[in-house]
């Protein structure tokens, strides 16, 4: 077995210390866990990352940036962030620790499959409570506080939630 070289175990480094970056919107989850790191590379003295827009014109996206390259200063001396349009992020890409996090801060994860985005919103399946687990949940507003937020309220607990939208 080869042990890593110096490059390789910077590469982890740098993929840990985005872990510690947290969605300004959602500060329970690292950029990571929300899945908008779509890449990184590494060499002697460049960190290249590669992020993905939860959505167009994403209000969090600049903050982002900041402080990923703020968190990364450390790891060489050029840091690039590059917004990425290559792929579009979908909400399958929040890790199974993500959407764990999304439950325990109050938020619904975005159903598995993403797609639901597309439907009527007459069809779009019952979010289950973050707070209960019940599926006897409402719809109220599909317009959240950011794009990619729906608020829904929970009949048998009674209380109201956001669910993270699935696309």
């Amino acid at each position: 077995m080869t042990a890593a070289s110096p490059v390789q175990r910077k590469g982890a480094s740098v993929w840990d210390a985005l872990q510690d970056v947290k969605d300004p919107e959602i500060p329970a989850l690292s950029v990571v866990e929300l899945g908008v790191v779509r890449s990184v590379d590494v060499t002697t003295d460049r960190v290249h990352v590669e992020l993905l827009p939860t959505f167009l014109g994403c209000p969090a996206l600049e903050m982002m940036r900041d402080a990923i390259r703020e968190r990364l200063a450390g790891f060489a001396p050029e840091v690039h962030v590059e917004i990425s349009y290559a792929e579009p992020w979908t909400s399958d890409r929040i890790t199974d620790d993500g959407r764990r996090k999304l439950r325990e801060s109050g938020f619904a994860p975005p159903m598995a499959g993403g797609g639901v985005a597309a439907l009527p919103i007459a069809l779009v399946p019952a979010a289950p409570c973050p707070f209960c687990g019940s599926r006897r949940t409402l719809l109220e507003n599909a317009f959240g506080p950011t794009q990619c937020r729906a608020i829904h309220y929970c009949t048998d607990c009674r209380q109201p939630f956001e669910q993270f939208k699935a696309v």
